[in-house]
């Protein structure tokens, strides 16, 4: 595995979903109904999702403290809890990572459900919600003194749960970083700038989707080497960067972006009408206008 991708377990494949927006539906979620409640019991015996954890270690920290704070870095997730029973010493950071297509499922005491997390809809998100939910499918679950629960569904098991995970190898957030730094991390060497952009050590939250419609949205060819990048296009990439993340949050996720449904063979650019083009940039499926993004 690429030492830049083990993070909270994130798979090889730089770019994968859920992206920067769907994660942060997660952190919202978790933030919204899953703090400061009593953990009574944790099932942590998936021993994939919990690894390097044997069962019972994860249960053992956590139980009888609560979640305190929920955050985000590009696409990795982490909560800070309490002391044990309301001692002041905080315990362990929980590290969540939703793999390729994980769901946070928080119920309250009255059994009202609060989600977020991967869209599990069809192609780009057409489609409903994924209505069959097998309970095998819920590879960690945290439950509460008030008889609710916290649940990570992860259907493909490419999730990661671990107890104070190490977020050093991850560049700065896509949604904050300034344009000053992403111009100077996105600018060293001489790779395609799509191929920058899902470096995680780079930048963190961009995926491929996430990367494209940035891309397009700022006129830039994918298979641009950075070097090459004037400062006014770096610019360009970061006001870009920004207006697509924040878009995608608050539309629901990267699958809502404008050019996202024209990435297909016979699909053209709904700004100019030319036929879009198809090649594989950093080691993903890439799509782009070939008349306005040079």
């Amino acid at each position: 595995m690429d030492a830049r991708a083990q993070v909270l377990g994130e798979p090889a494949r730089l770019g994968a979903v859920p992206e920067l927006p769907e994660v942060e539906s997660a952190r919202s979620t978790i933030e919204a109904a899953a703090l400061h409640r009593r953990i009574v019991a944790v099932d942590d015996t998936d021993t994939y999702e919990c690894r390097p954890h044997p069962p019972g270690e994860i249960a053992a920290a956590l139980v009888g403290r609560s979640l305190t704070a929920a955050h985000r870095r590009g696409k990795s997730m982490w909560c800070d809890t309490s002391g044990v029973d309301g001692d002041d010493t905080p315990g362990p950071t929980l590290g969540i990572h939703l793999g390729m297509s994980g769901r946070i499922l928080v119920t309250g005491p009255d059994g009202t459900l609060t989600e977020g997390g991967d869209w599990q809809g069809g192609r780009y998100g057409t489609g409903g919600e994924e209505p069959d939910r097998n309970p095998v499918w819920d590879r960690f679950t945290i439950t509460y003194a008030d008889g609710g629960t916290l649940r990570l569904f992860d259907k493909r098991r490419l999730g990661r749960v671990r107890l104070d995970p190490d977020l050093d190898r991850l560049g700065p957030d896509a949604e904050t970083v300034g344009a000053q730094e992403l111009a100077e991390r996105v600018g060293r060497g001489t790779a395609p700038v799509k191929a920058k952009l899902l470096d995680q050590s780079v930048v963190a939250g961009v995926g491929n989707l996430l990367a494209d419609e940035t891309l397009w949205q700022a006129h830039l060819s994918p298979r641009r080497p950075v070097d090459q990048l004037r400062p006014d296009e770096l610019v360009r990439l970061h006001e870009a960067l920004h207006a697509a993340t924040k878009a995608a949050i608050r539309n629901g996720g990267v699958h809502t972006g404008e050019v996202i449904e024209f990435r297909r063979a016979g699909a053209h650019c709904p700004r100019c009408g030319a036929e879009m083009t198809r090649a594989t940039v950093g080691g993903r499926t890439t799509w782009w206008c070939p008349q306005e993004q040079v």
